[in-house]
């Protein structure tokens, strides 16, 4: 008589466990509809805009302002065009963390122009023009701290830029 009872229990368990996932099955066909079309939604792309740092074999690497419709040739072209050793086959990307901070762009003593020149602190047009007659002169400069040779550069003008300033190859 247990067993007729065990039975009659598992059977009503049965019965109502399929009434439940029927009535269900209903409820979530009721609601389906097909014709409906999907609507797919795409996130805007970021813009890009800020600073973008361009080093290596160009003449004037540093950080350099970037729209986002600028090319990696306008990048290039804003350093001052590349070496003759470049090897434009292989370009790095870097991409900083938010609020990373970056080292401030150094002038190449042995490649930029007088109006470069200009933008150190205490180095105007004439002291420019020096800079780069002395270097026509003499040749490169080997160390930053030949440009104290530099006439009218002394100690003072040279420690204010000397964190600014960088000699290549």
């Amino acid at each position: 008589m247990t067993t007729n009872k065990l039975n009659k229990y598992w059977t009503l368990g049965i019965i109502l466990l399929v009434a439940i996932i029927a009535t269900g099955s209903v409820i979530i066909w009721s609601r389906y509809r097909g014709n409906q079309p999907i609507e797919i939604s795409i996130p805007p792309s970021q813009e890009l805009q800020g600073e973008v740092y361009i080093g290596g074999a160009v003449n004037s690497p540093g950080f350099y302002s970037l729209k986002a419709e600028d090319t990696i040739k306008d990048i290039i072209q804003a350093a001052g065009g590349t070496s003759n050793v470049a090897d434009l086959s292989r370009l790095k990307l870097y991409i900083p963390e938010i609020e990373e901070q970056h080292q401030p762009q150094k002038i190449d003593l042995n490649r930029a122009e007088a109006w470069l020149l200009e933008a150190l602190p205490g180095i105007g047009e004439t002291l420019a023009q020096r800079i780069v007659d002395y270097r026509n002169q003499n040749g490169l400069f080997r160390k930053i701290y030949e440009l104290t040779n530099v006439e009218g550069i002394g100690t003072v003008t040279y420690e204010k830029i000397k964190d600014l300033i960088t000699v290549a190859d």
